[in-house]
């Protein structure tokens, strides 16, 4: 029987622990079972050869620069900023790209909304800054892609859409961008030549492969990873951040980057299914040309990103991080000692709330992981045939258990008891 009583007991001040009455009876499939990762990195050989083909090695080097040490943003908003500068020259390519049978007006429209939603996730970084370290100024950039966009026919739409879109994203934060948007408010302009550095970036315009493979998807993959590659880079910053917040209890703070990290996560759904406007024939050619090939059965093509199983192993591992937000220690017996804490925080709710905040994000960012990973599975049958989507350790990750065995048991006990309630 379930104690009716347990609702206003678990409320009162003066009853802080929950009734004796409550027996929280966990159900198998939410028991925790101690499993290895699914997921770790393809061959060292295959791996290499990857980073070299993006050219990881100096395109590192723009992420990881220093230039602004006071500035604690500079992390986390330089290798965001080096992913839209290097999405200004995946428009370029694309709208250059003369092929008869390409999808431009499909393109163009995926085009907008990538570039579009990585300004809507910059602006929302900056946003959360609450230092006045930023490197701003009174000058505009001089070296971006995007005015050139703005004034070239084929792509003038497309580049005076994206300076609105900057106008209007930026609008609640202390600066804007400088790349030459309207800027009504007159604020100060990010120091963005100096912070993006678009001149390293256009030194890394061209693959190894550019002068002796004929194919002219070949820079439209090549850029395609050095935007992914770049937010991943991003998300690892912002990952370190959000362990840091929690250790110092700032859980509102660590809570606003947990959402942030979900929306790269769908940021990096969105970038992988660009691929599906690519050639069939073109693309498959040039899997040949550049020697892509599966080394095994557990091998997926996205895990000689070192970056990417990175940040998946991080992502799930925010999971320890549990007892430190409920503030108790995991029972040894394997008691429902974290179910009750999470059930009495959802239910006191006041000062709460932005724990409360923090685990419902950790819980959407293992939705948008595993989300990336089934996508990404069913992408490789699109584009390279159902034969290539055998990788059992592809499917583990988003078939896994869920990485909160603890809320998912405190929410499905509130579910039940109010069921009987009603």
């Amino acid at each position: 029987m379930v104690d009716t009583d347990w609702k206003s007991k678990m409320m009162s001040s003066e009853s802080p622990k929950l009734s004796s009455k409550l027996h929280v009876t966990i159900p198998s499939p939410f028991k925790v079972v101690a499993v290895s990762s699914p997921i770790s990195c393809s061959a060292p050989a295959a791996c290499s050869a990857y980073e070299l083909y993006l050219r990881l090695p100096e395109l590192k080097n723009l992420w990881s620069s220093r230039d602004f040490p006071r500035w604690s943003n500079e992390p986390i908003l330089k290798p965001s900023l080096q992913a839209l500068e290097i999405s200004f020259r995946l428009v370029l390519s694309v709208c250059s790209d003369a092929r008869p049978y390409i999808n431009h007006r499909e393109w163009n429209r995926r085009l907008d909304s990538l570039v579009t939603s990585q300004i809507q996730l910059i602006a929302s970084i900056c946003e959360e800054e609450d230092d006045q370290s930023a490197p701003v100024s009174d000058g505009r950039s001089s070296l971006s892609l995007l005015p050139q966009l703005a004034t070239w026919r084929k792509t003038e739409s497309l580049g005076k859409k994206f300076l609105c879109t900057i106008d209007n994203e930026m609008r609640r934060c202390k600066y804007t961008l400088g790349l030459g948007e309207q800027n009504v408010s007159n604020k100060p302009n990010l120091r963005y030549d100096a912070v993006c550095k678009p001149n390293g970036l256009y030194r890394l315009k061209d693959n190894p492969y550019a002068d002796h493979v004929d194919n002219d998807e070949n820079q439209t993959l090549y850029v395609l990873h050095q935007i992914l590659e770049s937010w991943i880079h991003a998300s690892l910053s912002l990952l370190n951040r959000i362990d840091e917040n929690i250790n110092e209890e700032r859980f509102g703070k660590a809570s606003s980057d947990v959402y942030l990290l979900e929306r790269i996560w769908r940021l990096m759904t969105e970038i992988e299914d660009l691929h599906i406007l690519m050639d069939p024939e073109d693309f498959l050619k040039l899997k040949k040309q550049l020697q892509i090939k599966s080394t095994g059965k557990n091998d997926a093509f996205c895990f000689r990103s070192r970056g990417l199983v990175e940040m998946t192993k991080m992502s799930k591992d925010l999971r320890q991080r549990i007892p430190k937000i409920l503030e108790v220690e995991v029972d040894p017996t394997g008691g429902p000692r974290l179910q009750e804490a999470a059930m009495r925080m959802y239910a006191r709710k006041k000062g709460e709330c932005d724990k409360i905040h923090l685990l419902q994000g950790m819980q959407a960012v293992e939705g948008a992981a595993k989300s990336f990973f089934f996508a990404y599975k069913q992408l490789v049958a699109v584009m390279m045939g159902s034969s290539q989507v055998s990788c059992d350790s592809l499917s583990q990750i988003f078939m896994e258990p869920t990485y909160y065995p603890s809320l998912d048991a405190a929410k499905t006990f509130l579910g039940e008891l109010w069921g009987n309630l009603g």
